[in-house]
């Protein structure tokens, strides 16, 4: 039997198995990770940036 031909509920289990235990603590840490993003040192600058952009070249000339 190879790798790629498991069957469902081996692979099932595999994913599960997986999920319980590191791939949760995986996914909270990617969690956290991204919702401190925006406040970190010099992330300040970037954001406003970002947020300002849609207002540049802006004409009124309509």
């Amino acid at each position: 039997m190879t790798f790629l031909q498991l069957s469902t509920h081996s692979t099932y289990d595999l994913l599960r198995h997986l999920a319980d235990s590191w791939g949760l603590m995986i996914m909270a840490l990617v969690f956290l990770a991204l919702c401190l993003w925006p406040f970190r040192p010099g992330g300040n600058a970037a954001s406003r940036d970002a947020a300002l952009s849609i207002f540049e070249d802006d004409s009124d000339d309509a």
